[in-house]
């Protein structure tokens, strides 16, 4: 029962929700990069392109997500990030609705990998010839790993040697996030090699709001509340998902995509691929561990991978859309 003191207490609620920086009804809209960074425009002073991007849409949301705190101390802040993330939710349905959710294919990794280093060109490679054959890929959304998963989705039906000019590209001008000319080479090369035809779906969070949301990603869908955004991107990549090198981040999605599988949570199991013989098997021994737990009966359903190979890859996920499609 609600007490007259609550209903003085929230009285500016709707106040409270017409002020907030960010939209809270989305109404099924999902963002792209023109939305989330409206307001930003590139320069070549770095002074003036930081002042910019500082008062663009995603930045003046994360400023004020981290003003009010990680868990909002206050209950029409929390109400709001509540209504704006199940409208997120919403949106994701209905995209999912248009795209078959079995062919949906994750890259996870991190998001610290340079576009210098040679997993980089490995990982949008690898995204653009999936898109091709029919995958739409979904990562989390940010830098690294994440930004060449959407890259390469983005530069689906262009030629190889297109693909690698634009990796040239971005590595020339930017070669991590924390450098100023991240965004807008990205952007750059978005306007270079422009597309409509193919699309990848990205699921960032303001809780890594210091990372910047790739504008690769043709639908994206950021959240405030990452433990929902991390149950996310595990669930909808249906289709299996490539773990890429990557720290403390990637070993938890790991560990929950092994829950998942393993107790069938979606009526299957979908192919779990990790993607560097060594560092997977000696740097961050985690598939011998799993390995050795399935075993010993502690893992069970789970469909391992180890390789270096992206045609390995390719077959492995073509082969699971056989055994599902039969099934």
């Amino acid at each position: 029962m609600i007490s007259n003191p609550d209903y003085e207490k929230d009285a500016g609620l709707v106040e409270w929700l017409k002020a907030v920086p960010y939209e809270v009804l989305r109404h099924g809209k999902l963002y792209n990069a023109e939305e989330l960074y409206q307001g930003y425009k590139p320069s070549d002073d770095e002074a003036q392109d930081r002042a910019s991007f500082a008062n663009c849409y995603d930045s003046r949301v994360f400023q004020h997500f981290m003003a009010h705190g990680n868990i909002a101390a206050e209950v029409n802040e929390s109400l709001a990030r509540t209504f704006h993330d199940h409208g997120i939710h919403d949106a994701m349905k209905a995209f999912l609705a248009t795209h078959d959710p079995k062919r949906c294919v994750g890259i996870m990794g991190g998001h610290a990998i340079l576009r210098t280093d040679p997993m980089f060109s490995c990982v949008a490679m690898l995204s653009k010839r999936l898109t091709e054959e029919g995958f739409f890929m979904v990562s989390g959304g940010g830098p690294g790993a994440m930004e060449a998963t959407h890259l390469g989705a983005w530069m689906a039906g262009r030629t190889d040697e297109e693909a690698q000019e634009a990796i040239d590209t971005l590595a020339a001008a930017a070669t991590s996030y924390k450098d100023w000319a991240w965004l807008s080479s990205a952007l750059d090369v978005m306007r270079r090699y422009p597309q409509n035809r193919y699309v990848s779906l990205g699921i960032p969070t303001w809780l890594y709001g210091h990372e910047p949301s790739t504008p690769f990603a043709t639908h994206i869908a950021k959240y405030f509340v990452n433990s929902v955004r991390e149950d996310t991107i595990l669930t909808v990549a249906y289709g299996g998902i490539i773990f890429t090198p990557g720290s403390a981040g990637t070993l938890q999605e790991i560990f929950q995509e092994a829950v998942q599988n393993h107790y069938l949570s979606f009526g299957f199991s979908s192919p779990m691929i990790f993607m560097g013989k060594r560092f997977w098997a000696e740097d961050v021994p985690v598939y011998p561990m799993i390995q050795q737990m399935m075993e010993k009966g502690r893992y069970q359903n789970l469909l391992l991978t180890l390789t270096d190979e992206p045609s390995e890859i390719e077959k492995v996920l073509k082969d699971f859309q056989k055994t599902i499609s039969n099934s």
